[in-house]
């Protein structure tokens, strides 16, 4: 049910520690990695709530 919402959830907060880490070292790759990674997550969640919202519109 909540299954993009919670992978997408996890990969955001794994990209914000990669792109923290990356930033603290001065590493640019994995700062952009990181921030890849954030955006990659915040997408699926987003996803994964407007799938439920559709859902829930249809059981009605």
């Amino acid at each position: 049910m909540a299954d993009h919402q919670t992978k997408g959830a996890a990969k955001e907060i794994g990209g914000k520690i990669k792109e923290t880490v990356g930033n603290a070292t001065g590493n640019r790759e994995v700062e952009t990695e990181g921030t890849a990674d954030r955006t990659e997550g915040k997408t699926e969640k987003n996803y994964g709530k407007a799938k439920d919202a559709i859902k829930d519109q249809f059981k009605n």
